[in-house]
């Protein structure tokens, strides 16, 4: 069928809105990732835009050598595939009963988890039951309040919903009884919404900023988010590399706060988009069959 001159208009129209929606999200990326890789006199003098200029890992290295990234970049590690996993595990064990038909009370427990979308009881009672529950300071803080969210039950629970009965019943006249059902029948069925969810996940785990500060005070358990963001805030990054002793004093010439700073941004991305490309043929496929099923 032959668009009309309107049509091809409005797609046009549509085409450039998005294209310069986009280079607006990724410019100022490219522009971090231009000061990180730049020479110290470039960043100082303004001229760094969107390639570096002097070419040098310089930033990186006094990140690395110089501040407790390393150490930041393991508590996320352990922090998001803990939680990821966790969180999985049980948004899983929780889905699958509420798409059960059998299953007796689940709509009580559906409306309870819908109002927890509504209403929640707020930072200081969140607080105060971490502390009642001696988790204060510990990862447990961050993992247990995330371990189901009602978003991604949601659509996990759809999903299993929107299965063919015909599955069940074959796998049970094979003598498939409850948990081997799902391990070994559903779950492999889901792996597009499971990769979507654990995308969703992960990301949130990474991106831990507010609890971490509110629960955590042993600055040693900060993640990296934390890290990069006191960096940021902070004036005195290029003083703390220096007092590290572990770059000469006659090399803090060629490193600038900007650059460190950049680099310690692009070190906080790098992880998930290096993932996300894995599971992005999944990610769309995933989100719509857990939303439009059922």
């Amino acid at each position: 069928m032959k668009s009309t001159t309107g049509e091809k208009l409005f797609y046009g129209i549509n085409y450039i809105v998005l294209l310069l929606l986009g280079l607006s999200c990724l410019l100022p990326l490219v522009h971090i990732l231009a000061l990180s890789m730049s020479d110290a006199h470039a960043i100082m003098s303004g001229r760094v835009s969107f390639r570096p200029i002097g070419f040098t890992m310089e930033s990186f290295q006094a990140l690395f050598q110089g501040t407790r990234i390393l150490d930041s970049l393991k508590n996320s590690i352990t922090i998001t595939v803990v939680g990821t996993t966790l969180a999985m595990i049980v948004t899983i064990l929780t889905a699958y009963p509420l798409a059960r038909k059998y299953f007796i009370g689940k709509r009580f427990f559906m409306l309870a988890f819908l109002f927890t979308m509504m209403f929640g009881g707020g930072t200081i009672p969140n607080y105060l039951i971490m502390k009642s529950l001696g988790i204060i300071n510990t990862y447990w803080a961050l993992w247990l309040p995330a371990l189901v969210n009602t978003y991604n039950l949601l659509i996990l629970r759809t999903f299993f919903v929107g299965m063919p009965e015909e599955v069940e019943d074959a796998a049970r006249i094979d003598g498939c009884g409850e948990w081997r059902l799902l391990g070994s029948i559903i779950l492999p069925l889901s792996l597009p919404v499971l990769a979507t969810l654990t995308l969703f996940n992960a990301v949130g785990f990474w991106n831990s900023f507010l609890a971490v500060l509110i629960y955590i005070n042993d600055t040693h358990l900060y993640n990296l988010t934390v890290l990069v963001q006191n960096m940021i805030q902070s004036q005195s990054v290029l003083q703390e590399v220096v007092a590290s002793q572990m770059i000469q004093a006659d090399d803090t010439a060629q490193i600038t706060p900007e650059g460190i700073k950049a680099a310690g941004i692009i070190t906080l991305m790098a992880p998930m988009v290096i993932v996300y490309p894995f599971v992005q043929k999944y990610f769309v496929k995933g989100a719509l069959l857990g939303s439009v099923k059922g």
